[in-house]
């Protein structure tokens, strides 16, 4: 499968590789995509199915998404109206890139999330990839190297960026990220995994909302409560820009059950805080125990994260290992070729439960030791 279609370009594909293997989905292990592994929280769980006896199935759902927007609003403490739930933060991607296209070039980080350029070519929008240094440190949060790499001077428009960063685990410092508001004239922060992270809220962008109308910050609650089938994102900014978008997308695109939920889960605010505490004690737990496993296993080397997730590098091509930890030990993990600037040399780990971890950690040592000869 080329490294750019559809099925490789984001993670989590288990029921398509399922289908190519002639298994079923639930004996794969899919450490491709970055999900918290004890999740949807119960409390999730009971609104939807309560919903599911009452006027979500039944009704259209709220064409303001009201209750949905108070929710996500108290937790930032910003008016409803500079928020704008999406049918997961990829639909939001979409609207932010033709403001993006309108703008001007943009400008991203690579390594980075495929999905921006995919935002992009919907509108025609032009881009010019700023690399990243592929060494850094796990003294976290970092300054962003804004100044670094070919193309850093060159004139772009629109800046694209990911806090925690994909594929990295890199955490940016917000004093490093605020400078960067007054050179562009759109700044588009994707900080999805942020709240996964300890003392992570301390680096986001929200608080600078108010003073920068040409920011905007798309979050999601599928990688915090592992509910990438229900579709549920939404983005701050100011509301004349959401406004805009409103009026350019389809009349529904959350549905009643992800927006009932999702506004019942947000309501209770001691109840999320207890979960999203939970999870980043988790992140905080197993990326250090996983990482400190595959740096013991010969030709691996794992990279200082603060995400659920980790970047491993290979001293080779690291496909021949992906492709028998996919074969011989129903584990998925990230092919990283279709991050701009990183090749088949690379992969990316979504963490697990300790188990899940210790099945992971297993694997890539049984393979790796099969494969020495050729892999280390």
């Amino acid at each position: 499968m080329p490294p750019e279609s559809p099925a490789e370009a984001h993670g989590g594909n288990r029921q398509a590789i399922a289908r190519q293997l002639g298994c079923s989905p639930h004996q794969l292990l899919d450490a491709s995509a970055s999900l918290v592994p004890f999740g949807p929280p119960a409390a999730l769980m009971r609104q939807l199915r309560r919903a599911l006896g009452g006027a979500a199935l039944r009704d259209y759902p709220d064409r303001g998404y009201h209750d949905l927007r108070v929710a996500l609003a108290a937790q930032h403490g910003l008016d409803p109206d500079w928020v704008l739930p999406g049918n997961g933060a990829a639909e939001l991607f979409t609207w932010a890139a033709r403001d993006a296209a309108a703008a001007g070039v943009s400008l991203l980080p690579a390594p980075g999330f495929a999905d921006y350029r995919r935002a992009l070519a919907c509108w025609g929008g032009q881009s010019r990839l700023l690399p990243l240094p592929l060494e850094w440190s796990a003294a976290f949060p970092q300054p962003f190297p804004a100044g670094t790499g070919p193309g850093a001077g060159e004139p772009a428009e629109v800046l694209w960026l990911t806090n925690p960063h994909n594929p990295t685990g890199q955490l940016w410092s917000r004093a490093s990220l605020e400078p960067l508001l007054e050179r562009f004239r759109l700044v588009i922060v994707d900080e999805a995994f942020l709240p996964l992270v300890s003392e992570g809220e301390r680096q986001s962008l929200i608080p600078l909302l108010a003073d920068h109308p040409q920011l905007v910050v798309v979050r999601s609650l599928t990688k915090l409560c592992a509910i990438a089938g229900l579709r549920l994102g939404y983005a701050l900014a100011r509301p004349e820009r959401l406004a805009r978008w409103s009026g350019w997308r389809d009349p529904w695109p959350v549905n009643g059950l992800a927006a009932e939920a999702g506004a019942a889960l947000l309501a209770d605010g001691a109840g999320f805080a207890r979960w999203q505490a939970r999870v980043q004690g988790w992140t905080a737990r197993e990326g250090p125990w996983l990482a400190g496993r595959l740096a013991e296993i010969p030709g691996l080397e794992p990279q200082p994260s603060a995400a659920n997730f980790l970047l491993v590098r290979g001293h080779g091509s690291l496909e021949p290992l992906r492709q028998a930890l996919l074969q011989r030990q129903r584990l998925l993990l990230r092919d990283c070729r279709s991050f701009a600037g990183l090749g088949d040399t690379w992969l990316r780990i979504g963490l697990r439960d300790r188990r899940g971890n210790r099945r992971i950690a297993a694997a890539l040592r049984a393979e790796s030791a099969q494969a020495a000869p050729d892999f280390g």
